[in-house]
């Protein structure tokens, strides 16, 4: 299942003390619409209020898949010296 391709988010710009006295109300707007939110002190940017996005998970089953390596014959013995008492 393939992922569907982000909309378009419709930027608005508020100012630090709208966005002060409005936070929870645009914070709801943002989870329920996806519009972006710019904060400005002095008509500067400062702050942007975005859609969470959470991290892409792996599918459980396949995700050590070519992590591990691969051997020909794992019970032959290993060819370099060992030694358990070498320091």
């Amino acid at each position: 299942m393939k992922a569907k391709p982000p909309l378009p988010r419709k930027t608005h710009h508020v100012a630090a003390a709208t966005f002060k006295a409005r936070c929870l109300e645009l914070m709801d707007q943002v989870r329920e619409t996806g519009a972006e939110f710019v904060v400005t002190k002095h008509g500067r940017p400062v702050a942007r209020l975005v859609p969470y996005e959470g991290a892409k998970r792996k599918p459980l089953f396949g995700a050590m898949k070519g992590t591990v390596l691969k051997f020909q014959r794992p019970l032959d013995p290993i060819e370099a010296d060992y030694d358990m008492d070498a320091d």
